[in-house]
């Protein structure tokens, strides 16, 4: 992060509250999504003032009947879930994305290498291809050095820290045990900051996020704040459904279907052009539901076959060079077979 000073101009220093006003509001809608923009609707009175400068603000808008998040507010509570994040993590002296990767245009390291065609002139450094020519020219037994004959095997070029662009895609787990515990408040929150950081940092890289549950969706960065996980609508002990995916929607949603999420995923990043693809998984136990086919299967307790065709799917990111870092919010780690 960069600092840039200058006179104080008088004015009170910045406070939580003066950063985010409405930090109450932003907390009640992550916690209840589309339920709590229809509460508002509700508000007493006293509270009618609040409504009226959040309209003011154009952190809210009311379009159909209904209030809904503004870009503005959307922006402003990836900015805060950023800022709690990493509240807590140690400095860092490095931005962008170092790779182990000589390149051009970042901050030169220790050393040369051997210049390649096409490598840029104005990076040659001059005093070690001097040295080259030199000693090539001792050594075939003209002691004199003057004039220096000069080849292309001679030249040496800077070496720099090399950047690259990121396609990242983060997956976030929909089943209905994410509400347990604030779980998908912390998931949402992990989403939030990410895409806020890629978008004043790293502009050149992009974030894709998807929902996963008995299937699995894309997410728009403006539906993010109000998502929550789904509902369960069945408490049988054991269950087995086989459905086909075009009916999807009318059987039970909060299973955990990773391996469909991971698939649509891997679809998206291979039409990105990121020099790296990355792939964050954020869920809370173990997939419950998989594909074989144009077929839907929903099976609890979790079985074999739903856990090997999650991992055929992650063998396949793995293939496509795709990174794949998974986040577990479970404390039950002795269940994990």
């Amino acid at each position: 992060m960069h600092y840039e000073y200058g006179p104080y101009d008088g004015d009170p220093f910045a406070t939580p509250e003066s950063l985010w006003p409405y930090e109450k509001v932003y907390d009640f809608i992550l916690a209840y999504g589309d339920d709590a923009l229809d509460a508002l609707n509700e508000l007493d009175a006293d509270q009618a003032d609040l409504l009226a400068q959040m309209l003011q603000d154009g952190v809210l808008e009311k379009a159909a009947g209904r209030y809904r998040l503004t870009p503005r507010a959307v922006n402003q509570m990836q900015r805060r879930a950023l800022m709690e994040i990493f509240a807590n993590l140690p400095r860092s002296g490095r931005d962008g994305h170092p790779t182990v990767n000589s390149g051009a245009g970042a901050d030169r390291l220790e050393g040369t290498r051997p210049y390649q065609f096409g490598d840029p002139v104005s990076e040659v450094d001059l005093h070690q291809s001097l040295r080259n020519a030199l000693a090539d020219q001792v050594k075939n037994g003209d002691g004199s050095g003057v004039p220096i004959q000069f080849s292309e095997s001679h030249l040496e070029m800077h070496l720099h820290e090399g950047h690259t662009s990121v396609a990242l895609c983060i997956l976030i787990d929909m089943s209905g045990s994410m509400m347990r515990h604030g779980r998908f408040i912390a998931a949402k929150k992990v989403a939030m900051g990410l895409s806020a950081l890629v978008q004043q940092r790293f502009p050149q890289d992009t974030v894709d996020i998807i929902g996963f549950y008995s299937t699995a969706k894309l997410i728009g960065q403006s539906e993010l704040p109000l998502l929550m996980p789904k509902p369960v609508s069945t408490h049988e002990y054991s269950i087995q459904v086989r459905v086909p995916l075009r009916q999807a929607d009318k059987t039970h949603q909060h299973f955990t279907n990773l391996q469909m999420g991971m698939q649509l995923g891997r679809q998206i990043l291979n039409r990105r052009s990121g020099g790296q693809k990355m792939m964050f998984i954020v869920t809370d136990g173990q997939p419950t539901a998989h594909l074989e086919g144009d077929m839907l299967h929903l099976i609890y307790p979790p079985s074999k076959k739903t856990a090997l065709a999650t991992l055929r799917e992650a063998l396949l990111c793995v293939r496509s060079d795709i990174r794949v870092a998974s986040f577990a919010l479970i404390e039950d780690y002795w269940d994990m077979k």
